[in-house]
């Protein structure tokens, strides 16, 4: 623990930086969080390996013990970046502080100035282990630990969790779909993939993220004081240069993306090569439907984030399979209609790229300091008490609502067939989606070319920056293209909400070996305004499973069942259902060169003759939940 000198000459340094930069007229978050904490920051934490890991601790002044919520990160928390002060951990600090909590930051194992060597979605459990058994242990942890995060700093913890250890009481992942290896129906190993086929989201983070091996590195064994001085000016963050990712992602081969922008070397070259299955994707830090869970849990979704099938799969897994029934009876799911990790950036028109769903606030710190309270410090909590098991928001008709079960128990899974005379391209087409399955046989075919794929518009998006910007786009002038295939129900007679997984049965024969299929839904104003729901894909070489790869025959017609969509919609009197169907959805997704190779180390692609089948013996359908109102 750093010594009362030590942190007197830090505090006293802040506070007369502060005053020289005129901040003083306003009790800076520093001189709030002196009042009433004990700051102890770059605290190394010993792994049972001899690694340490950079620690920034912020508890009460006070002789009760107090619990603990903690988060871990692979990004950068330093209190300093460019000589400037930087409050923003600071503020979580403060705030957790003033409602009895202990706030914990650490950074995975070989980030920033933690040692040991960083493997994204690879760090060991045992990190989790030890940081948990080492705050259980202190003379002022009442011994209960909550877990906090978004999207990496979340990603973790379910994995943590499944050690189950006495300390961890309660877990709040947000937008944590990075952490699923696999569930049920879903191989996602990290949001690595989709259907099998690539999500490109990896290769513009990791450039900005991996470290370089031979980056420079702090000599273990560092005291805290040193680390304390060198903080100030030295917050071990690389700066790299900006990519314009629109053209940056298009470089083939994929495994030479980053290299071609002189990035750095790192996890990526390794990772690009692992197939779905890969062994490798079972070591470390993913969590896996055969891994044991026990813990109570509040998991936070969004409509527009990058993985909210396989994030809502998770809750139900564990609803369903957790340990002890005191855990299956504490699952809470909230399901918002943002982005990747921006629930409380709704406001009272909050717009989706280019749609208003209108008010989507909701009382996110008010329930998360409930749960915490509940499970940290065994205070009762109405709030908890009256929170429904799934709160969740629909588009449409904009509001929020609940239901004991996912998907709701009144949705119906209900069947459109795709119909057509045999000339589906573009919206102008002839396609239909059709309550009635249709009798007469018919196909639609198009040339899919990687060197011209569809382009990504809006979507269900993380993290590949400016290449595709998530959310619901008027999809009309996409749709223009020869291929794309678009099916459009009659206009609706009634309103109709659709919440819940949505399936869907594609029949395709091809000429190439392996292809994609894509897919989205997509709700159609009176006024031809086409706004994106969700989307998928499917690697056709995994259509009979994960485990293998099992090529096309040239015209053979082979049923693909695309892995399940998710959305709460309500498509009102006078709108269109629509689903789109192709074989690309780029740089969401990486292109599949239709060669059956490996894709990433490959340059040269075939033009695929693609067609779908529908009708008699092949009908093509898709499934979508429905709620009458």
């Amino acid at each position: 623990m750093i010594k009362t000198q030590t942190f007197k000459f830090f505090a006293l340094s802040l506070l007369i930086f502060l005053q020289i930069e005129g901040f003083a007229q306003e009790k800076s978050i520093l001189e709030q969080l002196d009042e009433i904490a004990i700051i102890d920051q770059k605290v190394m934490m010993p792994m049972r390996d001899g690694n340490r890991l950079a620690t920034d601790i912020y508890r009460p002044k006070t002789d009760e013990k107090v619990p603990i919520v903690f988060s871990r990160t692979p990004y950068n928390f330093n209190s300093y970046g460019d000589g400037e002060l930087r409050t923003r951990t600071m503020q979580s600090a403060l705030d957790w502080v003033k409602k009895g909590y202990a706030y914990v930051v650490q950074n995975e194992r070989g980030r920033f100035f933690s040692e040991g060597e960083w493997d994204i979605l690879g760090t060991p459990l045992t990190d989790s282990y030890d940081a948990f058994d080492w705050m259980q242990n202190q003379a002022w942890s009442n011994g209960k630990i909550g877990l906090l995060g978004c999207s990496s700093t979340a990603e973790w913890q379910m994995a943590a969790a499944s050690l189950d250890h006495p300390a961890l009481a309660a877990l709040v992942p947000q937008g944590y779909g990075a952490g699923v290896g696999k569930i049920g129906e879903f191989v996602e190993q990290g949001n690595w993939y989709r259907g099998g086929a690539g999500q490109m989201l990896f290769t513009a983070w990791l450039y900005s993220t991996q470290h370089d091996p031979m980056a420079p590195k702090l000599p273990d064994g560092i005291g805290q004081e040193d680390l304390l001085r060198l903080q100030r000016f030295y917050d071990m963050a690389p700066e790299y240069p900006r990519v314009d990712w629109k053209e940056g992602l298009a470089h083939l081969p994929v495994q030479d993306i980053i290299k071609n922008q002189n990035g750095p070397k790192g996890i990526y070259e390794e990772m690009i090569t692992r197939k779905p299955n890969d062994p490798r994707w079972f070591q470390g830090g993913l969590y896996h439907d055969n891994m044991p869970f026990d813990k109570p849990s509040m998991w936070f979704v969004s409509w527009y984030d990058v993985s909210s099938s396989p994030n809502i799969a998770l809750y139900n897994h564990a609803r369903e399979n957790a340990i002890s029934q005191m855990a299956r009876d504490n699952q809470y799911l909230v399901i918002a209609p943002v982005l990747h990790c921006s629930y409380t950036r709704a406001t009272e028109n909050t717009i989706i790229g280019e749609r208003s769903v209108g008010d989507a606030r909701w009382n996110y710190d008010e329930v998360i300091t409930a749960w915490f309270d509940k499970w940290l410090k065994g205070e009762e909590s109405s709030t908890i008490d009256q929170l429904p098991k799934v709160t969740y928001f629909t588009m449409g008709t904009n509001e929020w609502q609940s239901s004991d079960v996912w998907p709701p128990a009144e949705a119906k899974m209900t069947e459109f067939y795709l119909d057509s005379e045999g000339s589906a391209n573009t919206r102008n087409g002839d396609g239909k989606l059709v309550a009635k399955k249709p009798k007469s046989q018919a196909k639609d075919t198009f040339k899919y070319d990687p060197m011209n794929p569809v382009n990504s518009y809006g979507g269900n998006v993380c993290c590949t920056g400016n290449a595709v910007q998530g959310g619901a786009f008027d999809q009309s002038e996409m749709e223009l293209r020869d291929d794309i295939l678009v099916y459009t129900s009659e206009p609706l007679e009634e309103g109709v909400e659709v919440s819940g997984f949505i399936e869907s049965y594609l029949y395709l024969s091809s000429d190439v070996k392996d292809t994609d299929v894509t897919i989205k839904l997509i709700d159609v104003y009176p006024d031809g305004k086409a706004y994106n729901l969700d989307e998928t894909i499917q690697r056709v070489r995994y259509r009979e499973g994960y485990d293998k790869e099992v090529w096309m025959e040239d015209g053979k017609v082979y049923e693909i069942k695309m892995t399940p969509m998710s959305t709460s919609n309500y498509f009102e009197k006078g709108h269109r259902i629509r689903i789109e169907v192709s074989s690309s959805n780029f740089p969401r997704f990486d292109r599949n060169m239709n060669t059956g190779g490996n894709n990433y180390d490959e340059t040269e692609a075939k033009i695929a003759t693609n067609s779908i089948h529908h009708g008699g013996i092949h009908p093509s359908r898709i499934v979508l939940p429905m709620i009458q109102k």
